[in-house]
């Protein structure tokens, strides 16, 4: 759920970004570009937490395994 929020808040500061380029309105243009960067660095904690769950799953597994023979 968190990519499609994450994917959402860029999409929507990419277009305040845009609306703020077309406008000339530089404040619209920088809270754009800071809902993307926001968005994405999101994005980065959430894949990098996925990342460590998973190894740490693979590494539980591993030991157990090495336990059960």
């Amino acid at each position: 759920m968190g990519d499609i929020r994450n994917k959402a808040e860029e999409i929507k500061g990419g277009a305040k970004e845009a609306l703020g380029d077309a406008t000339d309105n530089e404040d619209l243009q920088a809270e754009g570009a800071a809902e993307k960067a926001k968005a994405n660095v999101k994005q980065t904690v959430e894949d990098a937490k996925d990342n460590l769950e998973d190894a740490t799953d693979a590494t539980a597994d591993k030991v157990k395994s090495a336990f059960d023979r």
